[in-house]
């Protein structure tokens, strides 16, 4: 059976791009007579808000969508700590002080994310009684890994390459948000049976990593399908940082959401959106 899901984060309304994402989940599922989950990621720490998780839910109502919802993040910490104890056992996961300016400073490469991590804290002492990041040693990782591949329905067969990204954060320093997005969406997603990782084209350089994750903590691997984004006049994706309109905007203006969801269903989009249609492998 499809499972798929649909997991967005109470840290700003839901835009057009977010309907989109949710759409393209959800009829996955309804095709293939499968289950469509809709998962609140609310460990963003001060930024997470509880109301947007009863925004969320009426917006969906509204574009006439049917979910079933499973457990946030917020109650699913124990697992992520099990998780990390688990890699810290197997000699991968080392403990990092370095703040941003210091890693932008000392990186000789780019990655998906920005500057690659060079590794300076990997093999360093470092005082863990102090707020630290716990990173993953990738190469080492990959050493006991081998070489793996992933499936994206829409662009194949892909060699898992994490060693781009570098050595990424999976525990963060802000104890406020405890793990990074990597570790625990691969968790939960395992936790919650998906079968078919449906999002954003922005988020194919993540898949290289989670397949690591998955391997390395024997987790059921999913197919993915990473789908095209909807951007703004100026070439940009969508973004609640950037004040994108909100679907609770348009709900509460009347605007009929089947006819929306319907609309975008065909490709027809509002003026001044477009659908880029490009593989990005860049978030």
């Amino acid at each position: 059976m499809i499972v798929t899901r649909f997991a967005p984060s109470p840290n700003g309304s839901l835009h057009l791009g977010h309907a989109y994402s949710a759409i393209r989940a959800h009829d996955l599922a309804r095709q293939a007579h499968g289950r469509f989950l809709l998962r609140i990621e609310d460990i963003d720490g001060a930024r997470s808000k509880a109301e947007l998780a009863g925004e969320f839910r009426a917006d969906l109502h509204w574009l006439g969508l049917e979910w079933e919802e499973v457990a946030p993040q917020s109650s699913r910490i124990a697992a992520y700590e099990a998780a990390a104890a688990r890699l810290r056992d197997m000699g991968l996961l080392y403990p990092c002080a370095c703040t941003r300016s210091e890693i932008a400073e000392a990186a000789t490469a780019t990655g998906p994310d920005g500057p690659v991590y060079p590794g300076t804290c990997r093999g360093a002492a470092i005082d863990t009684d102090r707020p630290v990041a716990w990173r993953l040693d990738v190469r080492a990782a990959l050493e006991q890994t081998g070489p793996l591949t992933w499936l994206d329905e829409l662009a194949g067969e892909q060699q898992a390459r994490p060693d781009l990204a570098g050595d990424v954060v999976l525990i963060r320093k802000d104890a406020s948000t405890p793990a990074s997005y990597h570790l625990a969406a691969t968790l939960d997603d395992a936790a919650d049976g998906v079968t078919l990782v449906t999002r954003g084209r922005d988020l194919f350089a993540a898949t290289h990593i989670h397949c690591l994750i998955q391997a390395l903590l024997e987790l059921p691997v999913p197919h993915w399908h990473h789908h095209a984004l909807l951007l703004d006049s100026g070439g940009r994706k969508l973004a609640k940082r950037r004040g994108s309109p909100s679907l609770a905007d348009r709900r509460l203006a009347g605007e009929d959401g089947h006819a929306l969801a319907d609309a975008l269903r065909r490709g027809e989009l509002p003026a001044g959106i477009v659908l880029d249609e490009g593989l990005h492998i860049h978030a």
